[in-house]
């Protein structure tokens, strides 16, 4: 009979951070041991509390499944030897496969007759290897940490207090680091006790009497559900927010929510540095109206149950309270500083001991910003701003603000340099010039803060290149394919006219005029652009199918507008113009030809046929309109123009013998085709796509 399978390791409180990557990687080594051993089993479900991994298995088969493999050998020919002995080929085959030659079969496959053996496996009892089974998932697990305790070898992510290993209500036979598995668990470190659990299927009910919520999306639904009725109750937006939401998830057993106050007189106070010390350092939800102002309110979790709440709120706004004096404290004095004392600062903090201090990346900064700004043809009170904003973007790195915290560097920095009397878009820059700082975030909203992002983000990518820190593999500690995809999406959200080649060639001359580079100008530009060209690609394959992707990142991606319009109106057409393949046959067909030309210009004298003529006529009317909508990005115009030649490349093919024996018409037909593969190339490479 089938039975339940519960396998429970009980620790002292494992940071929050680790556990679900945990509780997923021990239910994922169960399951696969399982398949691996041919042990058949029902749903299976992983279970994680701040004291606890755990997982529980359904259904377990009590036996393993019975298994008839047949293996394949050599061939006849080379099985039997010329006098229709078995040769060594076949006996080393026996041997390898634990067999006596009378047991082999001869099958044809493919022509061919091989022999064959049948090896049978008889399965065992469940129950007998389930020890070994578990003690090696257990020992194998890794983790970002580990512990080592007691006089034991064995390390794990903290140490382990208790195991609870049960197949139905049968004790499976396991130690580790000293601890007998047996079938009694733990209950909440307050408000519960030890626990026998009789069978596996009991495991979440009687963890529930010891109030522990031992399933971890009940215990999110209870979170969410218990701050929303709040909400409703109060009247208020509480912001829940997903990491701290599943930080706050593996801090507790049992979770209660409850609220405090603190003093209004706080709120005068940046509500960014509110929150965020809320968030980061009380792990506390903010409390918001309806315009998303903050309110003297927060939201908290206990891990218990619902007595003697006002109490804990008081200890918690005890806490909260010298917290934010704290940060009144920070955010007043760091008020007396001034900006330029502040830079002045930036001179002794180390950015990288090959590219100096923050200060020289702040004059870098200053310098490729100015010459975007010339690049881009941005007029001169703009430009002057843009100056302003790069001398000061890293003011604040000096503040008590953001050394506390330093998820706040650019929004102290705006808030500071807007009290100290910097123009608006100059204070906004300071801020906008992080973004956007991770996947999904907003791009600057300012043309100054646009410019700014970018030559942060290029000099810190091409500095690393030019010292030879190009990320590979997982490893990119300095964020640079974030902050590529960032330029990437800043040139396309804002339409920028400007080239990833005129980036790339400011950021190098500004760092050759200022220092000598450890690699040539001509290998970092190299490698920018095959970095570039992979976030490019991955932005393109986002919503685009891989060989439009390809087709149109091989007719070059310098100019991020046009190469993602162009890949849109492609996707479009392949997908919904029914006779859009046959649109780029034809055009295939003069790229395969276009090959064999050589040099040669077009001459219209050497015209025989009409169809030479006609189609060389219908290729010089678009020219203009297609290098106009090519440089306007106007992807949909520019391919509308090529596939307005597929009637003359047809009439052209037709009637036109383009191998012509006349090696002087040959060459002119093959100069015909191949300028005007010249143009389609610009636009794609059409025999990239797939149907």
């Amino acid at each position: 009979m089938p039975k339940d399978l519960l396998f429970e390791i009980g620790l002292e409180e494992v940071p929050a951070r680790f556990l679900r990557a945990a509780m997923e990687q021990l239910e994922d080594r169960l399951v696969k041991w399982l398949e691996a051993s041919r042990i058949g089993h029902g749903e299976v479900t992983a279970y994680a509390t701040p004291r606890r991994l755990a997982v529980w298995v359904k259904d377990v088969a009590d036996k393993q499944e019975d298994v008839s493999e047949e293996v394949k050998g050599p061939s006849r020919k080379i099985a039997l030897d010329e006098n229709g002995q078995w040769s060594k080929a076949a006996l080393g085959f026996a041997r390898s496969q634990g067999v006596d030659p009378e047991s082999f079969t001869f099958k044809e496959l493919g022509g061919v007759e091989y022999i064959y053996v049948t090896k049978s496996s008889v399965g065992v009892d469940t129950q007998s290897i389930l020890s070994e089974g578990l003690h090696g998932i257990l020992t194998a697990m890794t983790f970002p940490k580990n512990m080592r305790w007691g006089a034991h070898e064995f390390k794990f992510v903290r140490p382990i207090k208790w195991i609870v290993a049960l197949l139905g209500s049968e004790t499976i036979a396991l130690e580790v680091a000293g601890v007998q598995a047996g079938n009694v668990t733990r209950g909440h470190r307050f408000l519960g006790s030890d626990a026998v659990i009789p069978e596996a299927s009991a495991y979440r009910e009687i963890l529930r009497e010891q109030h522990v919520i031992v399933d971890v999306n009940e215990r999110q639904e209870m979170i969410v559900s218990q701050i929303q009725a709040l909400a409703k109750e109060k009247g208020w937006n509480i912001a829940i927010k997903d990491d701290l939401l599943e930080e706050v998830l593996f801090l507790v057993e049992t979770p209660t929510v409850l609220y405090g106050t603190f003093e209004s007189s706080f709120l005068h106070i940046p509500q960014d540095v509110l929150i965020t010390s809320m968030r980061e350092h009380q792990r506390y939800f903010p409390v918001l109206d309806d315009k998303g102002q903050l309110l003297p309110y927060f939201v908290t979790v206990r891990n218990g149950d619902s007595r003697s709440l006002d109490v804990i709120a008081k200890g918690n706004e005890k806490v909260l309270r010298a917290r934010l004096s704290d940060a009144k404290f920070f955010y007043e004095e760091d008020q007396k500083l001034q900006i330029k004392d502040a830079l002045s600062k930036l001179e002794s903090i180390v950015f990288h001991e090959e590219l100096g201090t923050i200060g020289d990346k702040v004059r870098r900064i200053r310098r490729i910003s100015d010459q975007l700004a010339v690049k881009l043809g941005i007029p001169a009170d703009a430009a002057d701003s843009v100056s302003r904003a790069a001398d000061i973007c890293k003011f604040d790195l000096v503040t008590q603000m953001v050394y506390e915290f330093p998820e706040l560097q650019g929004v102290m920095g705006e808030d500071y340099a807007r009290k100290a009397g910097e123009k608006e878009e100059v204070a906004k820059a300071v801020f906008e010039h992080y973004q956007p700082r991770f996947a999904g975030d907003a791009v600057p909203s300012t043309q100054v803060g646009s410019i700014i992002s970018i030559a942060d983000k290029i000099d810190t990518i091409t500095g690393c290149f030019s010292i030879g820190i190009i990320p590979t593999g997982s490893q990119d500690p300095y964020a640079l394919r974030r902050q590529a995809q960032g330029i990437v999406q800043i040139i396309l959200d804002h339409k920028l006219p400007i080239a990833l080649s005129d980036v790339f060639g400011i950021a190098l001359d500004v760092h050759e005029n200022i220092r000598a580079l450890k690699r040539s100008a001509g290998e970092i530009r190299k490698d920018l652009q095959e970095f570039f060209g992979l976030r490019v690609k991955k932005l393109l394959s986002e919503n685009q199918r891989y060989d439009v992707v390809d087709a149109v990142i091989s007719a070059g991606f310098d100019s991020v507008v046009s190469v993602v319009n162009r890949g849109q109106a492609l996707m479009q057409a392949v997908e919904s113009a029914e006779d859009f393949k046959t649109t780029v046959e034809s055009l295939n067909r003069v790229s395969n030809l276009a090959a064999k030309a050589g040099k040669a210009a077009v001459n219209r004298e050497l015209f025989t046929e009409s169809a030479e003529g006609e189609l060389y006529e219908a290729w010089q009317a678009i020219r203009s309109d297609y290098e106009a909508a090519l440089d306007a990005a106007d992807g949909e115009r520019a391919l509308s123009l090529l596939s307005g030649l597929k009637a003359p490349i047809t009439g052209f093919f037709d009637s036109v013998m383009v191998m012509a024996e006349d090696e002087s018409v040959r060459a002119n037909r093959l100069a015909l085709l191949s300028g005007i593969d010249g143009d389609l190339k610009r636009y794609a490479d059409f025999s990239k796509l797939v149907w």
